[in-house]
């Protein structure tokens, strides 16, 4: 497990399916979105959390594809505790950690359609979802622009059109959303007089000048073959920033090939507290996308079927909805003071050496990969790399 506590032995074993879950998908969808051109930022919580939602309603085949392609491994009713222990404990970390961390779920059924009270307790209850109906027979535009800006409030007016005009209809039955936002300061802070303009290495023979941080410290370090693995915690240590940084310029290929939650577990445990000269650029990005396609890559193809999708559980009735879209929206912002990230989603439902004098370097001038993650739990909030941070490749 990506887990940093190995003393709340509590706190793991309650949360633990859902954070396993989490992790595992994470890392699962990188390998599906990575194939993608350019930086990538993405909230696998966020994702996760949303699709728990309608495992909820999920029933025989349906309910046992999606349990096997997002890592459910325990009965739907240990998964669900699992999910609500983990949103408590990650929104617990905003009052321990003095950060801004929220993370918010609401279910927008169609008016007048009869959903099992069952299902809309258990989102209720497990999710602390919001339950609002709205009218998308008779006003579907209306009722996009209410969802977006719930998620816009949620998120800092951060994702804004998270639904696109056109993508609700009178066939819409629900669409339920996650949203997840952080603002949170560096423990040790960059001093931005020390920012200046160096070279960020695209390649071994092109480079492009980027504002790049620096700062001298103590930071969990470790060398993993062929990496250097940096931990730049926030303020209250809740949660932290970890960077993967390949040795070889053209080094993140290779590592995007062999990262799993098995060898990120691996090499974050080997974190050790070192004297290290930190060089990272500032960087923005967002990201959208639409996830269908790369979770029936990983296998969960009968939600999408409408011949065959059973979502039983939320209407009593088989065979009738079935996921259409799931639709993903990420930013993040790195600079001197912290960091600021935020994430919706949408499924519409049609150890390293003791520290010596010297300082060791850690130079982000090339590409790299990061995750935001929850330290309690180990729960990642956010992952995604950075191939070019100037602002208009963000």
């Amino acid at each position: 497990m990506f887990n940093k506590h190995d003393n709340e032995p509590g706190v793991r074993s309650e949360v633990g399916p859902a954070v396993q879950a989490n992790n595992e998908l994470a890392l699962d969808l990188y390998a599906e979105l990575r194939q993608k051109p350019g930086n990538l930022v993405f909230s696998p919580y966020s994702i996760s959390t949303a699709l728990a939602m309608a495992y909820g309603g999920a029933r025989g085949s349906t309910g046992a594809q999606m349990a096997r392609s997002l890592h459910f491994s325990v009965a739907p009713e240990e998964l669900h505790r699992a999910f609500a222990a983990l949103q408590a404990q990650v929104n617990d970390a905003q009052t321990r950690g003095n950060v801004r961390l929220l993370v918010a779920n609401a279910l927008w059924p169609q008016e007048r359609y009869a959903f099992l009270e069952d299902y809309l307790s258990l989102v209720r209850e497990c999710y602390g979802a919001d339950v609002s109906p709205l009218d998308y027979q008779g006003a579907a535009e209306a009722a996009r622009q209410t969802i977006n800006a719930w998620v816009e409030a949620k998120t800092e007016d951060k994702i804004k059109e998270l639904i696109a005009p056109g993508a609700l209809s009178d066939l819409t039955h629900l669409v339920l959303v996650n949203a997840i936002y952080f603002k949170g300061d560096w423990l040790a802070q960059f001093e931005p007089d020390l920012t200046a303009d160096r070279s960020f290495w695209l390649t071994p023979d092109e480079d492009v000048q980027v504002p790049m941080m620096v700062q001298e410290g103590e930071f969990g370090y470790a060398e993993p073959s062929g990496l250097q693995v940096l931990e730049l915690p926030y303020v209250g240590g809740e949660l932290s920033m970890v960077v993967l940084l390949p040795k070889n310029v053209r080094g993140l290929s290779s590592l995007e090939k062999a990262l799993t939650a098995t060898n990120l577990s691996k090499w974050t445990d080997r974190l050790g507290q070192t004297e290290v000269e930190v060089y990272l650029p500032r960087f923005v990005m967002r990201f959208g996308c639409e996830l269908s396609d790369a979770l029936m890559g990983l296998g969960m193809t009968d939600a999408f079927d409408s011949r065959i999708a059973d979502f039983s559980g939320m209407d009593g009735k088989e065979q009738w909805l079935f996921l259409s879209a799931v639709i993903h929206q990420a930013f993040i912002d790195v600079k001197e003071e912290g960091t600021e990230a935020a994430a919706a989603t949408a499924l519409d439902l049609l150890g390293a050496a003791p520290p010596d004098e010297t300082p060791v370097t850690f130079r982000a001038d090339h590409p790299f990969f990061f995750v935001i993650r929850e330290n309690s739990t180990g729960s990642i909030l956010f992952l995604g790399r950075v191939v070019d941070p100037t602002p208009a490749a963000g």
